[in-house]
């Protein structure tokens, strides 16, 4: 099925390199979520400002548990009571790239759903920088056909899987947990 594309992005994420890739949300542009230098490499892409921040994407609660310090009840309920793709932004992150985490120390993390996503990162074991596909402040594209050229040559591998797709994809809902329990919706 998607074997190829999961063994050509383990090689180019092993070796701090950038992926174009299907995620449960929009196309994403990845790399590991560990790695300060991939991390930059996204931000050059993107053309974006370091001081906006990206979310890592997990396969599991107990990955998430890897990368955030404080890791309170009502993430998981708000986890498996989201009916769409739900990231949460924690408010102590460890364990991260720092250029990936927020200068408050926050980082917004979802754990995935999608097929392809799951099995690449349970084949990595790490957790693998997800942001929107696009230049910073160009519309964000619903579609693989909508991403541009200059992004698209930029990465070092664009995953096959699902490019074909013609169901317009929206961006995840967010919410920030605060420290003391209490969450506000973002979007």
């Amino acid at each position: 099925m998607f074997e190829k594309d999961i063994e050509k992005s383990l090689a180019a994420l092993n070796s701090g390199g950038v992926l174009l890739y299907p995620t449960d949300t929009v196309w994403g542009t990845g790399c590991d979520a560990t790695c300060a230098k991939a991390v930059e490499r996204i931000y050059v892409i993107k053309q974006r400002c370091e001081t906006r921040a990206m979310l890592a994407l997990v396969d599991s609660y107990e990955m998430l548990a890897e990368y955030v310090e404080y890791l309170p009840d009502i993430a998981r309920r708000l986890i498996s009571e989201a009916v769409r793709p739900l990231t949460i932004i924690y408010p102590r992150a460890k364990n991260l790239a720092p250029n990936l985490v927020s200068d408050d120390g926050s980082i917004g993390i979802r754990i995935v759903n999608e097929p392809f996503c799951c099995e690449l990162i349970r084949a990595f074991g790490k957790p693998i920088v997800s942001t929107s596909a696009n230049i910073s402040g160009s519309p964000t594209p619903s579609m693989f056909c909508e991403i541009s050229a200059e992004v698209a040559s930029s990465v070092d591998y664009v995953v096959s899987w699902r490019q074909d797709d013609t169901q317009p994809a929206e961006p995840s809902s967010i919410i920030k947990l605060n420290i003391d329990g209490s969450y506000n919706v973002i979007r």
